[in-house]
């Protein structure tokens, strides 16, 4: 095709775009609606009436008391600035602030909430933000029907104002930020100091958090003043029509899809969205539906020679000759031409110049793909560190053989092209598929949601660390992907999901016995000895929690994630790293002195001691202000002797009350504030094993072993949950 004629069809496409962008924007009401609150304009099925919007779910107040007259979703107060028919609302929300005087006493905090019940957050324009010097903040919400509840946060930490202005980024100095999952509905956001600012109080006297556009906001040395006038930032909300896919609502008499429109199913949200076909401009929704565009009335959307050779046709147009003329009617075909001239002639000579462009031009097209996926390849090898892998197991005379490298159709393959039946898991960082490969292996393969070239040298992180593992209790990886858009982990399939799933659990019936929970501890506990001692080079692996530790259908643990592990160099004991871990499993002296070491771990695995023994989370926001940092709760409870009040009602009710009391006070020492207080991983894992075989001098031990199997064999067991946690 010649390149005037590519233009055309370029201004054509960009012509329709605009048109529907003018469409959205332009608030296509239902005739007699008002179709403007303030400066925004509000079309179909939004509406201020319930004969102006398509139920109530659309429902736009308009508040006329305020100057200008004020939009609000629903009959709530939640102020509306834009609405796109792609699908999305804007809003304003609340910030949450935590604020201190110079004596360290609280002078305001609040915590908003957002109830949406009827709409969803965007997942792909918000993230959460925290703001501050001495900042924890957390965000909790549910997805789907209501029943999926969500919880995470992250934490900010500085100890003066960056002349720098802290490079304009959220990585954990003075501001953090995370991405949200899609689904998400009813949030609430709390934000807390770890000190009240005492150190901070001069230039950084509170905290801040919000979910908001990402696109509104860019943390700078400004901010901290900035965010103490601003009360609101912008949201984006998803909306679609109804709850169910195009396929069914289609066949029903209220589908909104009118004229000329095609109809999309979100991959974010349940309920459709429409669209107006190529070729026609407007409002999908409207009763009229959408009307067709006159290309031949512009001359930049035609390729006619002039307007009384183009026809239009709906949602198209051709060009023709005139009566008594011959020829396709295009500026870059066939010119018109009298009839006179010889038809054969011209037949012959425009077929042969075809023939040549047919054949030249595929033979042009296949190389050019060649070349094309060749270096799209290339560029995703390098783009996905593959170079900083190479490097890695270069300097650790290792080579690509110790980690299989899989191709992309193999893993497309494996899961039947990403279909979303082969979803085992979901978090901030993407997806986990199951798949099969060929040979009939089940293998976990994790997708990042999208490319965050800050995450590089952490997934070849992983990698490197995997590849020097071999431990029957680690997940094992089995290779990686570098020549896809994101790059992809393949690890061997653990289908019993999560240690937090089945602790966690609301079925208190399916809660595991206290003797597989002992030797889910003891094998975590060896696990960790080994990375410490054991490897070639001790590892630290900085994130240890129950999310972190896989379960197979044997109840056998397997620990995951090593996306955040060190390996520590055989000269040192300590490693001086940005602070990086969970809330509520961070070893307090690393947070305070950013000295990580093996002491590190041994904290967060008394923490997931302590969770074996009560079934509670490390943080929680229900229930009484003390009982909401499980670690301090369990310290208080062990020195009032009140241990068996706090234990896990399975726990409790179990015959081992002696074993239990000395899980209990290795969790203590584990805990200890200072870390040379702390026991080695290695006593931990010993004294856990000593313990485990005092349960086999008991006969009721095999009897509760013996009920856990056979409730698994007659088929009680978990969804399988996220194979690398957030």
């Amino acid at each position: 095709m010649a390149p005037p004629t590519v233009c055309r069809i370029l201004q054509f496409m960009l012509f329709s775009c605009l048109l529907e962008a003018g469409a959205s924007a332009g608030s296509e009401a239902i005739p007699g609606c008002q179709d403007k609150c303030g400066n925004l304009s509000i079309p179909y099925p939004f509406g201020t009436t319930p004969e102006c919007y398509l139920n109530k779910a659309f429902l736009i107040t308009c508040n006329k008391s305020a100057s200008p007259p004020q939009p609000l979703l629903g009959r709530g107060n939640l102020v509306v600035t834009n609405i796109t028919l792609e699908g999305q609302v804007e809003i304003k929300q609340y910030i949450a602030a935590d604020c201190y005087n110079a004596s360290a006493q609280r002078v305001s905090h609040n915590t908003p909430k957002l109830w949406a019940s009827m709409f969803t957050i965007s997942n792909d324009r918000n993230k959460f933000t925290a703001v501050g010097c001495d900042t924890y903040a957390t965000v909790k919400g549910v997805r789907g029907d209501g029943n999926n509840e969500y919880f995470t946060g992250c934490m900010s930490y500085c100890t003066e104002r960056d002349p720098n202005g802290f490079n304009n980024s959220c990585s954990g100095i003075g501001c953090c930020q995370i991405p949200i999952p899609s689904g998400l509905k009813n949030i609430t956001v709390s934000v807390s100091s770890y000190n009240n600012h005492t150190h901070v109080w001069d230039f950084n006297p509170c905290s801040y958090a919000f979910v908001a556009d990402e696109t509104k906001f860019t943390f700078n040395n400004k901010s901290f003043d900035e965010l103490k006038n601003i009360e609101s930032l912008p949201m984006v909300l998803d909306w679609a029509i109804g709850n169910e896919t195009c396929k069914v609502a289609e066949h029903k008499p209220d589908y909104a899809c009118k004229r000329n429109t095609i109809c999309l199913d979100p991959a974010n949200r349940s309920g459709y969205i429409c669209k107006c076909k190529d070729g026609y401009y407007g409002n999908p929704y409207h009763p009229n539906g959408c009307q067709d565009i006159n290309e031949c009335k512009n001359s930049s959307l035609h390729n006619c020679i002039s307007e009384s050779n183009c026809l239009n046709t709906p949602g198209n147009y051709t060009c023709s000759c005139l009566k008594g003329f011959h020829g396709d009617g295009r500026k870059d075909g066939t010119r018109c031409t009298r009839n006179e001239l010889n038809v054969i002639k011209i037949s012959i000579a425009f077929s042969l110049c075809v023939l040549v462009v047919i054949v030249g031009s595929s033979w042009l097209f296949f190389i050019n793909k060649k070349r094309k996926l060749l270096n799209m390849k290339n560029k995703f090898f390098r783009q996905n560190g593959g170079l900083l892998l190479q490097q890695e197991l270069h300097e650790r005379n290792a080579s690509t053989e110790t980690v299989k490298i899989f191709t992309a159709e193999e893993l497309n393959t494996a899961t039947k092209n990403y279909d979303e039946s082969h979803i085992v898991g979901r978090g901030g960082f993407g997806t986990v598929y199951k798949g099969t490969l060929k040979k009939g292996t089940e293998v976990a393969i994790k997708k990042s949601r999208v490319v965050d070239q800050s995450q590089i040298k952490q997934f070849i992180n992983e990698v490197i660390i995997l590849s020097q593992i071999n431990h029957r209790n680690v997940v094992k990886l089995l290779g990686c992907c570098l020549e896809t858009e994101v790059p992809l982990l393949v690890y061997e399939f653990v289908s019993n999901g999560t240690l937090s799933d089945h602790i966690h659990c609301e079925d208190r019936e399916s809660s595991i016995s206290w003797v597989i929970r002992l030797r889910i501890a003891t094998e975590s506990a060896q696990v960790l000895s080994y990375l410490h001692s054991a490897a070639s080079t001790p590892i630290i692996h900085r994130d240890v929690k129950p999310a972190n530790i896989l379960l197979d259908d044997n109840y056998t643990a397997k620990v995951s994630d090593f996306g955040a592990s060190r390996l520590v160099p055989m000269d040192q004991t300590q490693l001086s790293t940005m602070v990086q871990g969970t809330l509520g499993y961070l070893d307090p002296e690393y947070l305070c002195t950013t000295q990580l070491t093996e002491k590190s771990d041994v904290y967060s695995f008394g923490v997931v001691l302590v969770e074996l023994l009560t079934g509670k989370t490390a943080h929680s926001f229900a229930g009484p202000e003390e009982e909401r940092n499980l670690v301090s709760h369990f310290d208080k409870s062990l020195r009032n002797d009140r241990l068996f009040e706090i234990l896990d009602e399975k726990v409790a009710k179990e015959r081992a009350a002696e074993q239990i009391q000395e899980v209990a006070k290795l969790a203590k020492r584990c805990l200890s504030i200072k870390g040379v207080e702390r026991p080695s991983m290695k006593e931990v894992a010993q004294e856990l094993e000593d313990l485990r075989k005092l349960t086999c001098q008991h006969p009721w031990a095999e009897v509760a072993v013996s009920m856990e199997e056979t409730q698994f064999l007659l088929g009680q067991t978990f969804s399988v949950s996220t194979y690398v946690s957030n």
